[in-house]
């Protein structure tokens, strides 16, 4: 089996038409969308793909409404339709989300701004979601018992796990010959006679240091954008981001709770966020403005307890206390000074910046990464129609059949096969292949896990994983779900090593670095305690 090693071909003297900065879903789609026009690309990632704001995120696409609520109808009208072609091309990873709007009672809303409630309803339109309306009710009588008072409920969208959607897309990437790299950290980029020509990059695997050049560059590196830029001794004739994050903690699923999201203020008129994700309650505080370092920081005791005190306030039936959290972490972001765009995104070229075929792709999201890419195209190819892939067929119809097909060619049983369809969607059936060929492929990565070794085998072999921790938090995410422990990280090493031939040296390296990895989700008991970077320079 063609498995990854430390030993990787050298870029030494390659050239590429496009070189992308950044494994998230920005970078992702600008791979793809370069790739699928015929470009030579390489991209790069500092630490594992969908690492950074991808994976630390609020899982809910509700641009449409932050448009509404700011005045602009037109983006999102935009927004809207974004959503919808997510919702059509990608339905195994991507479903519709009733979320419900409260307000503060000390907080009148404007006349205005309830008649743009009103109007976005009417675009956000009816589709169907697991919410049934007798919940909705339930939880609005909750509310209005709490003295809040819900104003509208809208048909958002919500992608549980982004990150495999940024996996999907660096596949088809690497299908049309692209180059990715995780583990290669970019120290700068190479700026000569007013052009960016190249970048330096750094294998972190074994430390080596190569001169990489690119007619292009494309720097989607997120909340570390500007950084970079400094690192490269490129001067900014005007800011064209800020750095957002918002302390989010996730908590047991509470009995009686409906599968709704919730937009709810506290009591400063600060927007908080609850959403149900992966069989839990993720909620998100307020967003700030953060001129620290977002990849070193984690929400301290203090915001955590703030976001508790919201709920308690908002829902006084909740019996939480902080050592309810099952995790918590800062959703981090870029978030562009003059975005245009319904997904909150910017492409900004860099001439005026002294570094001409520099572009950098700020903010947006899953719905709306896609349109950015094509934006970088625009550049690229002014005279030229990009090419663009074949239209998808809609993904909800063919759920069923892959989770079928899955389950006669596997031999599993069909909990195990849907599990596996709603994650890998056409990627399934590869899993299937190897599930098929030994008993020990179709254990469960953990005793009460419906996702399968066969899973984590394919992530290494065909999905750029080199750790199990990039695995089992970013390729099969199991170690972000309800139940996991240290105790399922042994038994899902020990699942590992009888099919990966690890020697017992290995399987602890890859135990301590799981561990270490999802230690940084977990909340601190202390308000002094300094806990691990969940990513770094």
């Amino acid at each position: 089996m063609n498995l990854p090693t430390a030993t990787r071909s050298s870029l030494e003297g390659e050239r590429f038409h496009v070189i992308v900065i950044g494994g998230g879903l920005n970078g992702a789609a600008v791979a793809r969308a370069s790739a699928l026009a015929g470009k030579r690309t390489l991209l790069l990632e500092q630490n594992d793909f969908a690492n950074g704001s991808t994976s630390h995120c609020l899982r809910l696409l509700h641009e449409g409404l932050e448009h509404v609520l700011r005045g602009n109808i037109s983006l999102a009208r935009e927004a809207a339709r974004q959503q919808q072609k997510l919702l059509a091309e990608h339905a195994y990873l991507s479903h519709s989300k009733r979320l419900l709007v409260a307000s503060n009672p000390s907080k009148q809303r404007p006349l205005k701004s309830r008649a743009n409630l009103w109007l976005y309803k009417q675009i956000a339109g009816s589709r169907s979601s697991s919410a049934r309306e007798t919940e909705v009710k339930t939880l609005e009588s909750a509310l209005e018992s709490s003295g809040h008072s819900p104003l509208f409920h809208f048909q958002e969208a919500q992608c549980e796990f982004p990150e495999r959607l940024a996996v999907e897309w660096l596949l088809d990437a690497v299908g049309r010959e692209a180059i990715v790299r995780n583990h290669s950290q970019v120290l700068a980029i190479d700026v000569r006679q007013n052009r960016a020509r190249g970048v330096l990059v750094r294998d972190k695997l074994t430390g080596a240091e190569t001169r990489v050049e690119a007619a292009w560059i494309v720097n989607a590196s997120g909340a570390w954008s500007e950084r970079l830029l400094q690192r490269s001794r490129i001067k900014l004739q005007r800011p064209f981001s800020k750095n957002i994050r918002r302390a989010c903690i996730v908590l047991p699923m509470t009995a009686g709770l409906p599968d709704v999201a919730l937009q709810f203020e506290d009591h400063n008129g600060g927007v908080l966020h609850m959403v149900p994700w992966h069989r839990q309650l993720l909620v998100a505080g307020p967003t700030r403005t953060d001129c620290n370092d977002t990849a070193k920081a984690e929400p301290s005791h203090e915001e955590c307890e703030q976001i508790l005190h919201a709920l308690r306030i908002l829902l006084p039936g909740l019996d939480i206390t902080f050592e309810n959290i099952r995790m918590a972490f800062n959703a981090v972001s870029a978030e562009p000074c003059e975005a245009r765009h319904a997904g909150n995104y910017s492409v900004r070229r860099h001439e005026d910046d002294g570094a001409a075929n520099l572009v950098s792709v700020i903010g947006g999201g899953p719905a709306s990464a896609e349109d950015a890419a094509r934006s970088f195209l625009s550049f690229l190819e002014k005279d030229e129609k990009p090419a663009h892939a074949a239209e998808s067929t809609p993904a909800n119809s063919l759920l069923d059949d892959w989770t079928v097909e899955i389950a006669e060619a596997a031999r599993i049983s069909h909990e195990n096969a849907n599990s596996i369809a709603e994650w890998h969607g056409p990627r399934s059936l590869p899993v299937a292949q190897l599930a098929k060929r030994d008993a020990k492929m179709r254990a469960p990565l953990c005793s009460h896990s419906e996702h399968i070794v066969a899973e984590a085998v394919d992530a290494f072999a065909n999905e750029f994983a080199l750790t199990l921790a990039d695995v089992l938090l970013r390729r099969v995410p199991v170690a972000l779900g309800p139940c996991w422990s240290a105790a399922c990280s042994r038994e899902a090493v020990a699942r590992m090593r009888a099919v990966m031939g690890w020697t017992e040296q290995q399987g602890a390296s890859e135990l301590e670095t799981l561990e270490m990895e999802r230690t940084a989700y977990l909340p601190r008991l202390s308000p002094a305690a300094i806990g691990l970077p969940t990513a770094a320079d």
